[in-house]
């Protein structure tokens, strides 16, 4: 089982309730076994800025898909919560990212891990170091160290509730 982190996003009404509903789809999978979730965070829009906050968390989970098919899943998971790709950085339902695939480095086409932009967003690395089971790195940089390097303010990423109980009890 390989451990990877998901980041997770929503800026349509209802957020929470679209984090809750990917993280309920994610764990119905046989293959993905969710560990953990961070804290929720409200989050100021990145990229196009003319739109609702963000809600943003981050997944820990064990899956033993492989990173093409865990992404297969995940594209599955965002058009079934009524994902529309109409603008780039545009307002989404769902937004579902993998950030880290255990200590792969991996790019194709369609994909690249660990998640190129991870360095440049407090909003993902403030919920991933919450999340983090172990020691992350990028560039032999450990992600605290990145969060550091940013010049972000408590206005952009602030905390907003814990994630929501879930029973992700297996069948």
């Amino acid at each position: 089982m390989k451990t990877v982190y998901l980041g997770l996003g929503s800026n349509i009404e209802p957020k929470v309730e679209y984090l809750k509903k990917a993280v309920i789809k994610l764990s119905s999978e046989a293959k993905i076994n969710i560990k953990k979730t961070s804290s929720l965070y409200l989050t100021k829009a990145y990229g196009y800025e003319e739109q609702a906050d963000f809600i943003n968390a981050v997944v820990c989970l064990k899956t033993e898909l492989g990173p093409e098919k865990l992404l297969e899943k995940i594209l599955q998971i965002e058009s079934e919560l009524g994902r529309v790709r109409t603008k780039k950085w545009g307002p989404r339902t769902i937004d579902i990212d993998i950030l880290f695939y255990d200590n792969l480095e991996y790019q194709s086409q369609d994909l690249i891990i660990p998640h190129p932009e991870i360095r440049k967003r407090a909003f993902v690395l403030i919920p991933l170091v919450e999340a983090a089971e172990e020691e992350l790195f990028i560039d032999n940089i450990n992600i605290t160290k990145w969060l550091d390097k940013l010049d972000y303010s408590s206005d952009e990423v602030e905390f907003y509730n814990e994630f929501p109980e879930l029973n992700l009890n297996k069948k």
